[in-house]
């Protein structure tokens, strides 16, 4: 049976000090989890430019800069496995910003609400044994992409729920790929609740979420 992880981070370093979720204490959580598989919030061709040449960095500062300063050099050094499983298409991604449609002083009104949200998920981050690992962290987050969803239907269905099903499915391709291994997946934290809830349908495996 396959053991699959779940681990919500965020992609800023002065955050990560802030909430007390530095790199060396998701170090600390990987290395304890011992997994033989790391499924990360990074594009197939951003991954592929990487192995090729590990100075490339992605675009618009993808894959965030904990892959680049911790989880890549960990794959190595520990010998992981690591399978990219984000998805975006750069070409049309713009196309379906949530509020493309709304007039500059509405964008300025919901980019206020956005940063509410925000700060309201902030506030609760640090309430479980991991930050931004645990349902009072989820239940704000569910709540914001629900109010996303409202502002935009079509946006939110590319950028959210059609992005969160070729994710789940390459975690349990991995999960086929790799049987009965222990499968870490890293991403930033809004998506814990989507993967959590996206696997309780794959038989055989045992899920960890907070992993303690």
């Amino acid at each position: 049976m396959a053991v699959v992880g779940i681990l919500g981070v965020v992609h800023d370093n002065a955050l990560r000090t802030q909430h007390h979720l530095t790199l060396d204490i998701l170090k600390e959580l990987i290395l304890d989890f011992k997994p033989d598989v790391i499924c990360g919030e990074v594009l197939p061709s951003s991954f592929e430019k990487f192995t090729i040449n590990p100075i490339e960095r992605g675009y618009w500062g993808e894959p965030p800069s904990e892959y680049y300063d911790l989880i890549f050099p960990l794959c190595e050094e520990q010998n992981y496995k690591f399978v990219p499983i984000d998805w975006v298409e750069l070409d049309v991604w713009n196309d379906f910003d949530p509020l493309r449609n709304y007039t500059d002083a509405q964008k300025e009104e919901l980019e206020h609400e956005l940063e509410n949200w925000w700060q309201e998920q902030l506030a609760v981050s640090s309430e479980g044994r991991i930050p931004f690992n645990h349902n009072a962290f989820d239940d704000v987050t569910k709540r914001k992409y629900q109010w996303i969803a409202q502002l935009d239907s079509r946006s939110h269905a590319v950028r959210w729920e059609c992005r969160h099903e070729i994710m789940l499915q390459r975690i349990k391709n991995a999960i086929k790929d790799n049987t009965n291994a222990r499968i870490l997946c890293i991403v930033g934290a809004d998506h814990n609740h989507a993967l959590y809830e996206g696997l309780q349908s794959v038989h055989n495996i045992q899920i960890r979420y907070p992993l303690k």
